[in-house]
């Protein structure tokens, strides 16, 4: 009895290692074909270089261009090239970065790296790339299910430092200062003869108006006593 049971129950683990072997490997996401990885991969590190592997995919032609779109949370002008393929240039775009240059060999992946100003305070960080191809042809990597076919190289980030803070946008993509007030728009404060002359434009005298009106009257009032007296001396 014995003797049947076992080869029976052995067929079994075999076929039920078998479908669980399938299972898993059906659950194993699509591994991307771009990849990306850091030196300081955490969350608010600073002057972080970032280095890409973009696989080439194509049996007849070579890569030629990779263009990526960076997550939220950096900003084109906070990245800056680091190294690449030998004649590649690199160039900022509306919403990421460029690096381009001469064909390279069919077969051969386009290895390159960025430096970045601080990185997002984010549990990962995907880069949506586009691998362009000397025929025309393009790669993209750019779905952000990790299961997905095409998914985008993504770099997982350990939680920040303690302490660590936004350094905030770099100079180039901050606002211009406020322009310095020019004459016209400046208002000096007013000195009390001029407050005293604003008084008397609004429709009153000032103090000084009538202070010389007092004076004008004593002058007068002294003129007229002066001649009242010298003419009574000149009839006597």
């Amino acid at each position: 009895m014995s003797r049947i049971t076992l080869p029976r129950l052995s067929r079994l683990s075999v076929a039920a290692a078998g479908a669980a072997t399938a299972v898993i490997l059906a659950a194993v996401p699509a591994a991307a074909h771009t990849e990306v990885e850091a030196d300081k991969a955490q969350a608010l590190a600073e002057n972080v270089t970032v280095s890409f592997h973009a696989e080439a995919e194509s049996d007849s032609s070579g890569i030629k261009e990779v263009r990526v779109v960076l997550p939220e949370g950096i900003d084109p002008a906070d990245v800056t090239y680091g190294e690449g393929p030998k004649g590649w240039t690199f160039s900022a775009t509306s919403d990421g970065y460029t690096v381009k240059g001469a064909e390279l060999k069919t077969g051969e992946s386009a290895e390159y790296s960025v430096v970045v100003r601080q990185l997002p305070d984010a549990k990962e960080v995907p880069f949506k790339t586009l691998q362009t191809y000397g025929d025309g042809h393009v790669d993209r990597w750019i779905e952000l299910d990790e299961n997905g076919e095409n998914p985008a190289p993504t770099l997982k980030l350990k939680a920040a430092a303690p302490g660590a803070k936004p350094v905030g946008s770099s100079p180039s993509a901050s606002a211009s200062p406020s322009p310095s007030p020019t004459p016209e728009t400046t208002t000096p404060a007013a000195s009390p003869q001029a407050a005293d002359t604003a008084k008397g434009d609004e429709g009153g005298l000032s103090a000084a108006a009538w202070t010389g009106i007092g004076v004008g009257v004593l002058v007068a009032a002294a003129a007229v006593v002066f001649a009242v007296r010298r003419r009574g001396g000149a009839e006597s």
